[in-house]
């Protein structure tokens, strides 16, 4: 991915500094902040952010933790790397850099790759190229946002994983999944118990639903073949069997006469 190398450090207030509207992490926990904050009281900011020039500001692309934490402790100034960017690119380095700090959770990953999509129009393709990822990879990851915004919370407060989402995602039904959800986390189950168990269901769903196979015959006349070839094959044991066939308009009437005594003879 090319990005422009145009780039200056300075020292910038944080009252001139917006966060990123695509930033993709949502989740920036207070305690987290405050230490960070007490740490730059004491250190001062040691990484600078990265922002880029909107008019008379300037949008955060990169650092949001460092910028809160700094506001948090007081600083008058923060060191900011400016460059040059579009809001596009903006998008994919704030997207980029949080990936790689592994700063976000699998879903919030997969929300801000849809909403970068959507927000710049991009192709699955376009976007997986400029984010290093392979189409097929970005698509899986899209296709966890199937899952409810509660499934998605009972993932993550169970600390399942990416893998056990995506083996849920394979049952489609809302409510089968939502309990085959509770089961796994009942069963504290791993990855490959979690594959197995939704594979089970999946076979059992499979054969529920499958169709009995009824033979229906469209001659009748199949039927009147078989009572004659059975017939036919007593006679060729011995047995004095007869068969009798009469058609009306209406039905066929069939009369077997089989002899007692080749019964007997048969016990």
């Amino acid at each position: 991915m090319a990005f422009t190398e145009k780039k200056k450090l300075l020292e910038l207030s944080p009252d001139k500094i917006v966060p990123n509207p695509a930033q993709p992490r949502l989740d920036f926990p207070q305690d987290e902040l405050l230490q960070l904050a007490e740490s730059i009281r004491q250190n001062g900011v040691l990484q600078p952010i990265l922002v880029r020039r909107d008019r008379d500001r300037y949008v955060l692309v990169a650092g949001e933790r460092r910028w809160r934490a700094a506001r948090m402790a007081g600083l008058k100034t923060i060191p900011a790397i400016v460059q040059e960017l579009s809001p596009q690119d903006g998008a994919v380095l704030a997207l980029i850099e949080n990936m790689q700090r592994s700063d976000l959770n699998f879903f919030e990953e997969a929300a801000a790759i849809y909403a970068l999509m959507q927000d710049r129009s991009m192709t699955q393709e376009e976007t997986a190229r400029r984010l290093g990822m392979s189409q097929p990879s970005l698509a899986n990851k899209i296709r966890l946002l199937r899952l409810s915004g509660e499934e998605q919370r009972m993932v993550l407060e169970n600390h399942l994983t990416e893998r056990h989402a995506r083996a849920l995602l394979r049952m489609e039904d809302p409510e089968k999944r939502m309990a085959a959800l509770k089961t796994v986390i009942e069963r504290k189950m791993n990855v490959a118990q979690t594959d197995t168990y939704i594979k089970s269901l999946l076979e059992q769903e499979g054969q529920a639903k499958r169709p009995k196979r009824t033979f229906i015959a469209k001659d009748v006349r199949l039927f009147l073949n078989t009572i004659d070839h059975a017939v036919q094959t007593m006679k060729e044991a011995g047995i004095g069997a007869a068969f009798q066939r009469k058609e009306t308009d209406e039905y066929y009437e069939c009369v077997v006469r089989i002899p007692k005594s080749a019964a007997h003879k048969a016990s």
